[in-house]
């Protein structure tokens, strides 16, 4: 991902009020992320826990407001974007307003995502992913990061439709 300006993410909000993108807050670091080595920008806003925020490059930079969903179901679960193995709080269930008339009318989409959406990080190897399982994915860095960017393309269609 190439590095973006503050005004840029505010102005990409698809399913949001202008209001609500200019109060979103950005992670603590964003003068420090690794642009070279996210495939999207994904935070959890830290002044406000149950807000998320998924910024996603191409054509146009695109970003959508995420409602966290606290509760757990004390059992493993996958994250549907990168598909890493969590224990019990490590995958949360976000729900997205969908964009335009849909979204007012209050149809919302759910995806299950890793809860600190690091999905670049565990995809790439840069974020050690939990030892859930005693088996090994054997697919390379390039194949999950290529699954990572065709999920994460269908979740934000979903958002658009």
């Amino acid at each position: 991902m190439h590095p973006v300006t503050e005004r840029e993410i505010r102005g990409s909000f698809v399913n949001c009020s202008r209001g609500e993108a200019q109060r979103a807050n950005l992670p603590a670091s964003f003068d420090e992320l690794p642009w070279a080595d996210l495939d999207f920008l994904g935070w959890v806003d830290p002044k406000a826990p149950q807000q998320a925020y998924v910024v996603v490059p191409g054509d146009r930079l695109l970003g959508i407001k995420l409602r966290r969903n606290p509760s757990s179901s004390g059992r493993a679960r996958m994250c549907s974007l990168c598909c890493t193995v969590h224990p019990a709080n490590g995958v949360t269930l976000m729900a997205a307003s969908r964009a335009g008339r849909a979204g007012r009318e209050g149809n919302t989409v759910g995806v299950d995502v890793c809860t600190d959406l690091r999905c670049s990080g565990y995809v790439r190897g840069w974020a050690p992913a939990p030892v859930v399982s005693l088996l090994e994915e054997t697919t390379t860095v390039e194949q999950r990061v290529e699954r990572l960017l065709l999920n994460l393309d269908a979740f934000v269609r979903r958002v658009l439709r």
